[in-house]
């Protein structure tokens, strides 16, 4: 019987400090340089699957922009591969504005400096990973 107690204690342990581990997660950090100007937002989305990607990301924000660059940190974000996509909002209407047949009208990008061709810039192109470190990702418009 005590030896039962200890191998559940052990367990209880053991899944309780690998819980917390995981709740400090990892950073993923996004700066953005070369943006024409200083007005509006940049809206930036990181995504967890390839289903979602440019779609609903698994985590979003804006950011303000100052010296035509700006940066976010994507905090507790756990082990998995992921993409980033964002844009520049520079008439600050919330949207991306596009013209004739969705071309946006705005400047845009892609982790990995992604870019499409014809298109949306796919997420084989977009994707990388975490593993147990912090990952920064510089994207340059």
């Amino acid at each position: 019987m005590q030896h039962l107690i200890k191998i559940i204690c052990a367990f209880i342990i053991s899944t309780s400090f690998a819980m917390a581990q995981e709740a400090t997660g990892n950073d993923v950090t996004v700066t953005v340089s070369d943006l024409e100007s200083n007005d509006g937002k940049v809206y930036i989305s990181l995504y967890n699957t390839k289903d979602s990607f440019l779609g609903r990301g698994f985590k979003s924000t804006f950011s303000t922009i100052e010296n035509n660059s700006c940066e976010v940190v994507f905090k507790n974000i756990p082990n998995g591969t992921y993409a980033v996509s964002l844009y520049h909002d520079e008439n600050d209407n919330n949207k991306m504005d596009t013209g004739m047949f969705g071309i946006p009208k705005e400047d845009y990008g892609c982790s990995n400096n992604a870019k499409g061709f014809m298109g949306p810039p796919k997420w084989e192109d977009a994707k990388f990973t975490i593993n147990s470190e912090s990952v920064t990702q510089h994207i340059k418009l």
